[in-house]
């Protein structure tokens, strides 16, 4: 049968099926394939807490969403095209994301009595007409990979775990993507396990040749290269991105980077990628909680590295009392808060904006430091660098948030020069006559950095109120009242070094939406359809948290109607009220899913029309 190539602007393909089933792999080698063949991706590992949930649950589906397009992608989708299923419990629970006339891909092994019951459906859906709607492709994956590896001597279970390339095989024929740097991936993966490299290499490329030969894949749909700026790209996760910008960091400022951190969902990988790190000098421990994490790092910046922690919110929690001591030293170091559902364990995998209130005041004491926010996958890596630069020239600790969506989501990102990262060299004192450990910068009002061991500038910091210039211990209310306001002081400082807030959309607008951090993607294409739908719609993105913007208040007073969607109940929203006085409404979404746009819109939508109706 002759196959019909349809070219596509864009499309989102999600792949679920239960934990041990491989799909966050699958997800992933499809995004990079995809990336590497010059189309925008975005994408949303979704799975559970659980490291291996009950097979066939409901709650035990793991699910890997990829959208990718010729145009600018800025989210993970909010509708799937194609699904592909691999028991009942992954179709049932996401076929409401599915469009009308969307494919599944369904492995019917996946769908036997047992499956049907887990997923609570009364009867089988592939066979009952209830998926009329849609275009759906049952398929025996199971007893197709058992014919395609039979004879080769290859043990059972390698042959079962291998169905998920299959399905890749499918949709790399599917979609006209390229097998080859998936087979790269698997020779370098499994070089010293040639079993498992031949049976995936196979099942594979027997997923490619089943799409091509079988009469229920009609089209093969393909994408013409997305418009990206010229230089070098690779496919990033926000973890890989923090790494990789705290290696490129110390570099720029020619100093010894030390991680002191304590794994914890969804920030470990960026330990486990910084350990990959060794051969530029680096340093890491992993210690035995996140108290030591943290006082390991301080020790670390204290000694003249940079110093970095990482950790999400209930390790932020733990962290607390030594980020005072960080303060109050006047040292620099970044902390990385991956940001993930709560309270307590809450939802240890899955996204939200939950920690904004506890990096802002979380401390005992006046304790004012810098908070940013990284607002996708590859901004991660910008945020890093920008954090460092704070760090080193205010000699502060600062706080970059992300959030468990960009972290371990994957988008393009376009590797920069060193010559194009900002000046990040830090000012050690090294003027013996000169230096007292809190004589300050008159610009900045960072105090003198000195390391230890030199001769002439031994000196003494540490938890206690230190006197102003001469770092001895002080307990004199004026003394405290002066440390406290100058400390204060060089924070605010920090917003006369900070790019102006830039308002996008329509200069007339009616509403001023304002976001932050991973809901950039879902507002920006948002809004960008509003506009094209002629609606009078402006927004703004905030990374930098505290200080603002210097125009953030400008801005703000401009607009009588400002919306601020976050993935919380409303700190910034809370934040911005108390700060300029002025009532704001809030889009919030606690659901552990990143906003979609079509969340946005709707929303837009229903102030807009409110507004027509008042006036």
């Amino acid at each position: 049968m002759e196959k019909e190539i349809v070219y596509l602007d864009e499309i989102t393909v999600r792949f679920a099926g239960d934990s041990g089933d491989g799909m966050q792999l699958a997800g992933k080698q499809f995004s990079n394939a995809s990336a590497s063949s010059g189309v925008d991706v975005n994408t949303f590992p979704d799975f559970p807490s659980e490291i291996r949930a009950p097979e066939g649950t409901l709650y035990g589906v793991s699910a890997f969403q990829i959208k990718l397009g010729s145009n600018s992608v800025n989210t993970h989708g909010d509708m799937i095209d194609v699904l592909v299923a691999m028991n009942a419990s992954s179709l049932k629970v996401n076929i409401g994301n599915l469009k009308a006339g969307g494919m599944i891909i369904a492995s019917t092994k996946g769908f036997d009595a047992r499956n049907l019951k887990l997923a609570k459906y009364d009867s089988n859906p592939l066979e009952d007409g209830s998926l009329s709607k849609f275009n759906l492709i049952p398929l025996d994956i199971e007893s197709i990979v058992k014919e395609e590896l039979k004879g080769s001597g290859i043990h059972p279970k390698i042959v079962r775990k291998s169905k998920n390339f299959f399905a890749l095989g499918l949709t790399y024929w599917l979609f006209n993507r390229p097998m080859e740097p998936t087979v790269k991936w698997l020779n370098t993966k499994f070089k010293s396990k040639a079993d498992v490299l031949e049976a995936n290499i196979r099942v594979l490329t027997a997923g490619w040749n089943y799409a091509l030969k079988n009469d229920a894949f009609k089209n093969q749909y393909n994408f013409q290269p997305a418009s990206f700026e010229k230089g070098t790209y690779r496919n990033i996760s926000g973890n890989h991105a923090v790494a990789l910008g705290l290696v490129v960091a110390s570099k720029k400022a020619n100093i010894p980077l030390f991680l002191g951190t304590y794994p914890i969902t969804p920030a470990t990988d960026i330990l486990q990628y910084i350990s990959g790190y060794k051969k530029y000098g680096i340093r890491h421990l992993q210690a035995e909680d996140e108290i030591a994490g943290i006082t390991s790092a301080i020790g670390a910046s204290y000694g003249g590295s940079l110093a970095a922690t990482t950790t999400s919110g209930p390790g932020l929690s733990l962290k607390i009392e030594a980020l005072g001591l960080a303060v109050i030293t006047e040292l620099p170091l970044v902390i990385i808060n991956v940001q993930r559902g709560g309270p307590s364990t809450g939802l240890p995998t899955k996204p939200e904006q939950s920690d904004l209130y506890q990096a802002m005041y979380g401390r005992h004491g006046e304790a004012p430091l810098p908070v940013i926010a990284a607002a996708s996958a590859a901004d991660c890596f910008d945020m890093t660098i920008e954090a460092s630069r704070l760090a080193l020239k205010y000699m502060t600790p600062v706080i970059l948030l992300t959030d468990g969506y960009i972290a371990q989501g994957t988008e393009p990102w376009k590797i920069p020069t060193m010559d194009e990262l900002p000046d990040l060299a830090p000012k050690f004192c090294d003027d013996p006559k000169n230096f007292a450990p809190y004589k300050r910068d008159p610009k900045t009002l960072a105090r003198m950095w000195a390391v230890p061991g030199m001769q002439g500038m031994e000196h003494r910091i540490g938890g206690l109120e230190k006197q102003d210039i001469t770092g001895v211990v002080n307990q004199d209310p004026d003394n405290h009242q002066k440390m406290v306001e100058l400390r204060q002081e060089k924070i605010d400082r920090i917003t006369n070094d900070i790019p102006k807030l830039e308002v996008m959309g329509n200069p007339e607008a009616e509403l001023l939406v304002i976001g932050w951090g991973s809901s950039y993607g879902a507002i920006k294409s948002a809004v960008d359809e509003k506009l094209k739908e002629g609606t009078k719609v402006a927004f703004v993105h905030l990374k930098h948290m505290n200080p603002f913007p210097s125009n953030l208040g400008e801005i703000v007073e401009k607009y009588d109607t400002i919306l601020v969607p976050e993935m919380n109940m409303g700190q910034l929203k809370n934040i911005l009220q108390a700060r300029f006085i002025k009532p704001m409404i809030g889009l919030n979404k606690v659901q552990g899913q990143p906003f979609k746009t079509s969340d946005i819109k709707f929303k837009i939508d229903e102030i807009l029309s409110q507004k027509e109706v008042v006036q």
